[in-house]
């Protein structure tokens, strides 16, 4: 047997169960992505024609280029979706299984909150919240540790960014308290 032809297997103990339920189907998946895209293509596509997709004589107006990049963006938002109509007649296969949007919704949910609590708490203390969590329970690492990493972590990025390359960052009421 040549090299090449060794398989590494690592197996994840905290993989999600084969046997979970189908949530969504990958036919319904490319459905939905092929309107929403479609949306947006008549989206821009209008919002660039209003602001002028012509040519006038000192060239292409502001939506010119933008306007015609929307069209084909319809155009293929177009062919996928009758692509996908027709291709949904048959059996799909799943996109995603209930235990694998569990895992998602794991990472997903925690940084939906971490943009939110940015806006009341400053991107600083929402990072160390962020990692601290993360360490803790999707990694499962030691209390002290996600601490320690987390607020080291956070002291690097406050001094790299808003001190040495004083770049404007949101700030909350613990760094007002510094006088940052």
């Amino acid at each position: 047997m040549s090299q090449t032809d060794l398989e590494i297997v690592v197996d994840d103990p905290t993989a999600p169960d084969d046997g979970s339920p189908a949530v969504v189907s990958s036919g319904t998946v490319e459905i939905v992505v092929c309107l929403l895209l479609l949306a947006l293509a008549a989206t821009l596509g209008y919002d660039n024609w209003r602001s002028g997709a012509s040519w006038d004589s000192t060239g292409p107006e502001p939506g010119y280029f933008p306007f015609y990049l929307s069209i084909i963006l319809g155009c293929g938002s177009l062919y996928g979706l009758i692509a996908a109509l027709f291709a949904h007649r048959t059996a799909s296969a799943t996109f995603v299984t209930r235990a694998q949007a569990r895992r998602v919704m794991a990472v997903f949910v925690p940084t939906l909150l971490f943009c939110v609590v940015t806006q009341f708490l400053g991107l600083y203390v929402a990072s160390f919240l962020l990692i601290a969590g993360f360490m803790r329970f999707i990694g499962k690492i030691a209390l002290w540790k996600s601490l320690l990493t987390a607020f080291l972590f956070t002291a690097v990025m406050f001094v790299t960014f808003d001190i040495a390359f004083d770049v404007i960052m949101p700030k909350g009421p613990l760094e007002a308290a510094f006088g940052y």
